[in-house]
């Protein structure tokens, strides 16, 4: 059996998909970040807080990739 035919316009979905939990990931993290005092855009900052800024930022891009991946893996199940 032949795997299903995907369009460009599927490909694009899914990219745009990836696109916004990647970004919405890492808007969140820096957030958090933010709300913990630890924000990686703020001048003067110890070296501690700016590594846990990056961390909590660079987790958010992850949780979002990782979120949008089961989000289309959900809705890309054929269903009968």
């Amino acid at each position: 059996m032949s795997p299903p035919v995907r369009t460009a316009r599927d490909a694009l979905a899914d990219g745009l998909v990836d696109a916004v939990g990647f970004v919405g990931g890492a808007l969140a993290g820096w957030q958090l970040g933010r709300w913990f005092g630890c924000d990686v855009l703020a001048d003067g900052q110890g070296l501690a807080r700016s590594v846990m800024g990056w961390a909590l930022l660079l987790l958010g891009c992850g949780a979002g990739k990782w979120a949008s991946l089961r989000w289309r893996v959900r809705h890309n199940t054929p269903r009968e």
